[in-house]
């Protein structure tokens, strides 16, 4: 185990926070954050040199607090993986200014103070943060959360710049939809189901391992010139066109 990169994963008992722990889980110690404890430290049982703390990412302070308790036992991190997120759908004019602010709050302030807590607390290292093909491909219904995930990859790039000469590198991954517990309401239905395979070129729903894949990638300290990108692991949905 690579005991001096200590990793901080943001949101880790949903689909793909618990797929990149146990990727990186007997590689690197792991602090996993989330706002229920219970699912965290079940998670945290079942992998070895993982702590669990509950904490809303949602608020700067909490989040610094429980990273700067880890680091002061663990040493400072040197990857943080921010997988806070929601999917709310639905027109602009049928969503409610206060549902559309949650989204922001869960999907975009979090991302935010994860780089802010990043910047505070890491000399230099890898954080990912989630973006969504909605920020780049015009879907029906998303107006909130493609406005939500098109901010985060603007933040993508400006805190890549802003910590490329101390060695912080930035990067997103924009998935399309995945199988994860967030996606149940959605591919529960036969119908919705079949339709949004259809709609991936590659003809199949995202699998969390697919999405954890990349990140692992991009957290790992040997993969250390890769900075300021997004990059999609959406089924070829953001780029190609379906078969006829």
């Amino acid at each position: 185990m690579d005991t001096d990169n200590p990793m901080v994963i943001i949101g880790a008992a949903g689909g793909i926070g618990r797929a990149c722990a146990q990727r990186l889980a007997g590689r690197f110690p792991l602090l996993l954050l989330g706002r229920s404890l219970e699912p965290l430290q079940s998670l945290a049982a079942e992998l070895p040199d993982a702590e669990a703390v509950a904490v809303d990412a949602s608020d700067r302070a909490a989040l610094l607090a429980a990273i700067s308790a880890f680091a002061e036992s663990r040493g400072r991190p040197t990857g943080l993986l921010n997988c806070a997120g929601s999917i709310v759908l639905g027109p602009a004019q049928r969503t409610s200014e206060a549902a559309f602010l949650e989204v922001l709050q869960v999907n975009l302030v979090t991302a935010f103070n994860a780089i802010a807590v990043a910047q505070a607390q890491m000399r230099q290292g890898s954080v990912v943060l989630m973006s969504s093909v909605a920020a780049r491909l015009g879907l029906v219904n998303h107006e909130a959360i493609a406005a939500a995930k098109a901010g985060v990859e603007g933040l993508v790039r400006a805190a890549a710049a802003s910590g490329a000469k101390r060695g912080l590198r930035v990067n997103g991954v924009a998935p399309g939809l995945v199988d994860t517990p967030l996606a149940s309401g959605l591919l529960s239905q036969p119908a919705m189901r079949q339709a949004s395979e259809r709609m991936h070129p590659l003809g199949r729903i995202g699998q969390p391992d697919d999405i954890a894949a990349v990140i692992v990638h991009l957290l790992d300290p040997a993969n250390n010139w890769i900075s300021g990108q997004i990059i999609g692991v959406d089924g070829g949905l953001g780029t190609l066109r379906p078969p006829g």
